[in-house]
């Protein structure tokens, strides 16, 4: 059986706000169905998750830089 690529990096939290996976940007949907899509579908998403990851560092900062 040939193995899933997978972007999961065991820090599995959604943030709140954007809904988004803290540990890996997916979203809820993705990673509920993440074993059903196909290669392709796969790759197309983790091409977008160093935008989403900067997205969520971003969201995660502005509460602390407002607070000092």
């Amino acid at each position: 059986m040939k193995r899933i690529a997978t972007p999961c990096v065991s820090q599995c939290w959604l943030n709140p706000v954007l809904g988004l996976c803290e540990g890996c940007g997916r979203t809820r949907d993705e990673l509920a169905n993440w074993c059903f899509i196909t290669q392709e579908e796969r790759l197309a998403i983790m091409a977008v998750l160093p935008e989403r990851l900067q997205a969520l560092r971003q969201t995660v900062a502005e509460p602390v830089a407002k607070a000092v």
